[in-house]
């Protein structure tokens, strides 16, 4: 048995590697980031069910004493910040800029399905992050309906509705089946069995990123500096929110869980408004969401230190 896990477990030593070689293969092969991208819905859905069978329900579900408050971030992150943003995009006059527009759709945005296995990466607990996860997703069609009636341009309500549903019942059905094996098959993973999960996930996060970079490759080579620009904006924004995040959690009664919580205040799920609106809301905003995959990916190598500085 051991030698079967010990690919899994050199993957689980070298993660954060795994995670920068996906995001290069994904720039210099387009071809192939292009083929897989008709699979990223099947991709990040085995992600989950990685992440879910990994954490087990015990911990997803956590006490109910934490409810209020994983319920009042995701009121925080998906509704007051987005918000926040629109009103400043306003005053400053560019509430039609693509910028705008792509800073406003990824604060409306619930948590990345891969938040738990970047907390895995940093070295700490992930079921917070996945607690939040599912109750981000679950409450995304009414936390975006404010900030859908806020800026009208980002489109109708009800696309977004109906793919914030079948978001949710990807999510539903993932995290189940997960559960079903944690509650009769793996009921009490060994020590060695738990590190083979996180070298699943880190090679599976390594894989979906190839197809989060179809976009990115084209731009590299036609229009640098566009992409250094979006690439630079992306990264501010994610590193950004991450440490500012940290920063305030740090210093409330969530302080234990101020790592899951933060990296889910920079890493959103921008694109399940690919599906959801219009394209001529989404096409300004293409490259964006390319460039956000890598701040996203370079999170456990870029963000890992400055959480152990926080924390001392």
């Amino acid at each position: 048995m051991s030698a079967l896990l010990a690919p899994l477990h050199f993957a689980q030593a070298h993660g954060r590697l795994l995670l920068v070689l996906g995001l290069a293969a994904g720039i210099a092969l387009p071809g192939l980031a292009g083929a897989m991208r008709p699979y990223l819905q099947e991709l990040v859905a085995a992600l989950l069910f990685i992440a879910a069978l990994r954490i087990g329900p015990r911990q997803a579900v956590g006490a109910i004493r934490d409810l209020p408050a994983t319920a009042g971030l995701v009121v925080l992150y998906q509704t007051v910040m987005p918000l926040s943003a629109v009103a400043v995009a306003f005053l400053a006059g560019v509430s039609g800029h693509p910028l705008a527009t792509a800073l406003v759709l990824m604060l409306s945005a619930a948590s990345i399905s891969g938040s738990p296995n970047l907390t895995l990466m940093t070295g700490h607990d992930p079921a917070p992050a996945l607690r939040l996860l599912v109750l981000g997703t679950a409450a995304l069609p009414l936390t975006v309906l404010p900030v859908l009636w806020a800026l009208p341009a980002l489109g109708g309500a009800g696309e977004v509705l109906a793919a914030a549903t079948r978001l949710f019942a990807v999510i539903v059905a993932a995290g189940g089946a997960a559960f079903l094996i944690r509650a009769t098959v793996l009921r009490a993973p060994t020590a060695q069995e738990v590190r083979a999960l996180d070298g699943l996930s880190a090679i599976a996060m390594a894989v979906v990123v190839v197809g989060l970079m179809s976009a990115v490759g084209p731009a590299i080579r036609e229009t640098p500096e566009r992409f250094l620009g979006w690439l630079a904006v992306a990264c501010l924004a994610n590193f950004g929110l991450q440490l500012a995040a940290a920063a305030i959690l740090r210093r409330t009664p969530l302080s234990a869980s101020t790592v899951p919580f933060s990296i889910v205040a920079g890493n959103r799920n921008i694109a399940l408004f690919l599906v959801a609106l219009p394209q001529s809301v989404t096409d300004p905003v293409l490259l964006f969401i390319g460039c956000y995959q890598i701040p996203m990916y370079l999170t456990p190598l870029v963000m890992a230190g400055a959480y152990r500085r926080l924390a001392a």
